[in-house]
């Protein structure tokens, strides 16, 4: 399946890189840091997990390790060929009907924020058709100064730098956003467009989709547990 890079998205840097504009190699180095217990401790034990942009298993492989079941999804085949020991599905997320259910549901990398509202609803239809009965969407949103603090950057434990160069402007709630991760051998970019959601914008997308927020994860909000409305 070769994918044509999106419009506005743009990477480079050594190896593959996928439509989106991330760079296989790069995220292949990057720390899954916090988020698989930020995850665990929203989700039950061996619980049955549907990751939703897995990429190269960056969270799916500290999952697997505590013990859940994860089933990962990646558009990128070359993402896809990185996972082990986990059960993956190459598909847009978007377009995926596994015909089955989910004790939780995992889209992270901030995908809700993708600049096409129409590819959110998508993406938040594929979260609720997997959802079993009594199970959640955990959700990464943007943090709040997302767009506002920049530029900036961080300096990893690891030894690399992440820098947020720019974020600009380019049509009506939308806004081009250009990262650049430097490590002391190599150099990626990535350049992609997002949309900005307010609390309130957040929670009435998923509203649209028949979701509620259960409850925020962490202090700045930016991971949210989903259920559906009416429980």
């Amino acid at each position: 399946m070769e994918l044509k890079m999106r419009a506005g998205h743009q990477g480079t840097g050594p190896g593959a890189i996928t439509p989106d504009g991330c760079a296989v190699e790069l995220y292949s180095r990057l720390p899954a840091g916090p988020e698989p217990d930020v995850i665990a401790s929203a989700v039950p034990a061996g619980a049955h997990i549907l990751e939703l942009g897995s990429g190269v298993g960056r969270m799916t492989h500290p999952l697997l390790e505590r013990g859940y079941r994860v089933t990962a999804v990646d558009e990128s085949p070359e993402m896809l060929e990185r996972v082990r020991g986990a059960r993956t599905v190459l598909s847009p997320i978007e377009e995926l009907d596994l015909g089955e259910t989910f004790d939780a549901v995992l889209l992270a990398s901030f995908l809700v924020h993708t600049g096409d509202p129409e590819v959110r609803r998508g993406l938040l239809r594929t979260c609720v058709r997997h959802l079993a009965d009594d199970g959640c969407v955990l959700i990464q949103r943007e943090g709040e100064n997302y767009h506002i603090d920049v530029p900036r950057e961080r300096v990893d434990p690891s030894g690399f730098t992440v820098r947020i160069v720019s974020s600009e402007p380019v049509g009506e709630g939308l806004r081009s956003v250009r990262a650049e991760y430097v490590f002391p051998d190599a150099t990626w970019t990535q350049t992609f467009r997002a949309r900005p959601l307010t609390k309130e914008q957040f929670e009435a997308a998923l509203a649209e989709a028949g979701l509620k927020v259960d409850s925020y994860l962490t202090e700045d909000r930016i991971w949210v547990r989903a259920v559906p409305v009416g429980r």
